[in-house]
């Protein structure tokens, strides 16, 4: 029972980094446009709390580079990178931990060519507001299956040696909360599937 207890104070640790309003609200993107090292500081220090490891880069002038180089990015103007660019930078983010380049290209491309620099009331950053401002309830809703998930693992395996109960709830914990991901990814690639593509 210590190791659930454990695998629960995982889950909440997890989950309080994304209910503290650890996002970046729009309110707090720089007025002015960036350099490339500048937008690299900027995103490091706003999303720091994402990463697993503590070397791990949220965002490198390589990365940057290359995603202007596949047309994830518009190109900067006159090495500046400006609000929507940032945007577009923390979309892209969250969604290279499990979305190919070219699908995410799918996903920003059309949002891009629309309402990136448009200076009307329906822009790249109204949208982001918007999206974001329902981000508590998007992780409420997640936490509450994520803990469905643990407590009917945790009810699993009930003759296995003792020993091996934990390690065998904790796998199949795993287990579901991999196939959740799967299916949604699946739901994700078919919508996908069916857009055309961008070039």
């Amino acid at each position: 029972m210590e190791k659930d207890n454990a695998i629960q104070t995982i889950i909440e640790e997890v989950f309080s980094r994304y209910t503290d309003g650890s996002y970046i609200k729009a309110s707090m993107l720089p007025d002015l446009d960036l350099y490339v090292d500048q937008i690299t500081t900027f995103l490091t220090r706003h999303l720091s709390k994402t990463t697993r490891f503590e070397d791990d880069k949220i965002m490198t002038k390589t990365m940057i580079n290359n995603y202007t180089k596949n047309h994830l990015l518009p190109p900067p103007d006159r090495k500046k990178y400006s609000r929507d660019h940032i945007l577009l930078m923390i979309f892209i983010y969250y969604f290279k931990n499990f979305l190919p380049i070219s699908d995410i290209q799918t996903i920003l491309g059309p949002l891009t060519d629309k309402y990136f620099h448009k200076d009307t009331e329906l822009n790249l950053e109204s949208i982001y507001t918007t999206l974001f401002s329902k981000e508590d309830i998007f992780v409420h809703e997640i936490l509450e299956n994520v803990m469905a998930q643990f407590h009917m693992s945790e009810d699993l395996f009930p003759d296995a040696p003792k020993e091996d109960q934990e390690s065998l709830r904790e796998f199949t914990f795993i287990c579901m909360l991999c196939l959740d991901i799967y299916i949604k990814k699946q739901v994700i690639e078919a919508i996908l599937d069916k857009r055309p593509k961008t070039k």
